[in-house]
């Protein structure tokens, strides 16, 4: 399963109640976590939300904005200064690898772990974090070079074969725990294989979480797959017209539009411009929402939380509410 913690839902700027960009990602109920975009406070938000800097995993900046890297450097020196010793995985366009050099160079910031980088322009294959969840990129389109990230957690759930230890007259007790876990035993002057004893599930679920965007539909193929997408919806569609393209965002009725064109199960919607800070503001984007698409959604809160289980089922655990269709 994946679980997902809103650390900002603000665009551009923070407001009295949401920050800027960010977002964190558990996954399989490991103590390890990622962080997707790192806007400026971001670590007072990993503290309110009480996360540990010790077990972030990896680190995922969608662009070169402000709003979502300007946090970036203040979290890694607080992990430094907080004796963090095993390295991060930094995914990120190669100017923030750049951006970083400068900053240690010049703050003298000596971290005690080491990052170790990976350009986002450079990933074309899925990039496996570790056993349980791998990581993939999408393009997107914006001021900036723009992506999207894709999180596939993957659980396999081991089952003994009740009915060939039966058969083979192995007793209950260690010899049935340690060939749950892997491990061949003898057994009467033979060896007994895990493997051909066990009943092994292997389950997916996959979601997308994307940077800033002006078409939607860049994701359609990767949508496919997906049980749920995490879209900026900055405007509403009246106030993207008055604006213009300039900024090149998404409104509500675009992601909308598109999330039903390709049946998507489960949507979240994120990044509001600070222009919607009172509940009819945000009623305003939910009430486009609902005018075009007919799935699941939320529109997601500061410290809001969401888990997507294995069969794809989006829940919310912690504040907020969904909206009414």
């Amino acid at each position: 399963m994946l679980q997902f913690t809103f650390l900002g839902t603000s665009s551009g700027v923070p407001t009295l109640t949401r920050n800027v960009s960010g977002l964190a990602i558990h996954y399989c109920k490991s103590k390890d976590w990622i962080l997707v975009d790192a806007g400026e406070g971001t670590q007072h938000r990993i503290q309110q939300a009480k996360l540990s800097l010790q077990h972030l995993k990896a680190i995922c900046i969608t662009h070169v904005h402000g709003d979502h890297c300007y946090g970036l450097m203040g979290l890694l020196a607080s992990a430094g200064m907080n004796a963090r010793k095993d390295p991060i995985t930094l995914i990120a366009p190669k100017e923030i690898q750049q951006w970083f050099a400068v900053t240690c160079q010049f703050t003298e910031l000596f971290l005690p772990y080491p990052i170790h980088f990976i350009d986002v322009n450079t990933l074309t294959n899925p990039f496996q974090l570790d056993e349980h969840i791998s990581i993939d990129v999408h393009h997107l389109h914006h001021r900036v070079t723009s992506y999207a990230y894709g999180f596939k957690a993957t659980q396999t759930q081991r089952k003994l074969n009740v009915d060939v230890l039966n058969q083979l007259k192995i007793p209950k007790g260690k010899l049935w725990g340690d060939l749950q876990q892997g491990q061949n035993i003898e057994w009467n002057g033979q060896s007994v294989l895990s493997q051909d004893v066990l009943i092994q599930n292997t389950q997916s679920v996959y979601a997308i979480v994307g940077g800033d965007n002006d078409q939607p539909e860049l994701l359609s193929n990767a949508c496919q797959d997906a049980a749920l997408l995490i879209h900026e919806t900055t405007y509403t569609q009246s106030i993207l017209d008055k604006v213009g393209a300039g900024p090149m965002h998404s409104s509500a009725k675009m992601v909308a539009e598109f999330a039903e064109s390709i049946q998507l199960p489960n949507l979240i919607a994120t990044h509001l411009s600070a222009r919607y800070h009172d509940a009819q503001g945000v009623q305003s984007i939910g009430n486009e929402i609902a005018q075009y698409y007919h799935g699941n959604f939320y529109i997601a809160d500061d410290f809001d939380q969401y888990e997507l289980n294995m069969h794809g089922e989006l829940t919310q655990f912690r504040t907020g509410k969904p909206w009414e269709k």
